[in-house]
């Protein structure tokens, strides 16, 4: 099992800079932070640039590895993130991880930009395809239904070859097929229950069974659809995707305890999950937690 902690971009960097170490010195593998403009689950709250932020967390660990969970085409075009990859994967001398998915509404809104769910899908699978040739391929042109490239260059290329890991985001069937093509880490957050980060009593165990019951459906479901993959040669059997689970998702922090946390992991690892996310605890909700709870758990391996 590897372990993954994300930072919310709501503190000032010398407040964040502490917590992003921090998470490198307690062993953590992976270390992440939100891509929005605005998160609806904290709407009023200070929020930070990713690419500054996680420049910065490179600037000031050397091993831990540092992703976007998740970045979207909401607000973002191929090509431009493209440009901030090469150059974040080349300050953090190749640990960065791409976190992708669809996204929600509200960045593309706050641009005055409006889609149906349908227009999302296409638009992400679209997103993912550009980005993936611009970050292998050079003179890239393209005419899509969204997005569009004359001649677009990926010198000097990414550290990691041959691009940056891709970590996809996916629950439905369309997302997931986007992940067995592209991803080198499929990440759910199950199936939505309370939305994501909203704090549930601890012994609300009937809608943590029926959150577990999704998850195990949702890890079924990217299994038939990698072998569909399989079967269609647009990955190997070989080559098997990361499986990355975030715990807090079913809305009861998984840091509320060292108990608590240690049979979530548990949790995770029999259904097949290679990796788990939690979220630096808060001292309000979403993810309130005791932050001295982070020294007195256990990253088993």
């Amino acid at each position: 099992m590897r372990y993954g902690i994300c930072i919310l971009p709501e503190y000032t960097w010398s407040q964040a800079k502490p917590l992003w170490q921090g998470a490198q010195d307690r062993g953590f593998d992976h270390a992440w932070t939100y891509d929005h403009l605005v998160w609806g689950g904290l709407p009023d709250s200070p929020w930070h640039s990713t690419v500054a932020t996680l420049t910065a967390a490179a600037m000031v660990t050397d091993t831990i590895k540092l992703g976007t969970f998740v970045a979207s085409p909401n607000f973002r075009h191929p090509l431009t993130f493209a440009r901030d990859i090469i150059t974040l994967d080349d300050i953090s001398g190749g640990r960065m991880l791409i976190g992708l998915g669809a996204g929600g509404d509200r960045d593309s809104q706050i641009l005055g930009a409006t889609h149906t769910r349908g227009q999302r899908t296409r638009r992400f699978a679209e997103f993912t395809e550009l980005l993936d040739r611009i970050l292998t391929t050079d003179h890239v042109d393209f005419e899509g239904e969204f997005f569009s490239t004359v001649d677009a260059r990926s010198a000097p290329g990414c550290v990691q070859q041959p691009r940056v890991p891709f970590v996809m985001a996916a629950n439905g069937p369309k997302a997931m097929a986007l992940a067995a093509r592209f991803g080198t880490g499929w990440l759910t957050t199950g199936p939505p229950m309370v939305g994501l980060g909203e704090s549930l009593d601890l012994g609300d165990r009937s809608t943590q069974e029926t959150w577990w019951q999704g998850v195990a459906a949702l890890s079924e479901r990217f299994d038939e659809t990698l072998d569909k993959a399989v079967e269609q040669g647009s990955r190997t059997s070989a080559d098997v995707p990361d499986r990355l689970l975030a715990l807090d998702a079913a809305g009861i922090p998984a840091l509320s305890s060292p108990d608590f946390f240690a049979d979530q992991v548990g949790r995770a690892a029999a259904l097949g999950f290679t990796d788990v996310i939690v979220h630096w605890p808060r001292n309000s909700s979403p993810y309130r937690a005791d932050p001295d709870v982070l020294d007195r758990i256990t990253l088993q391996r």
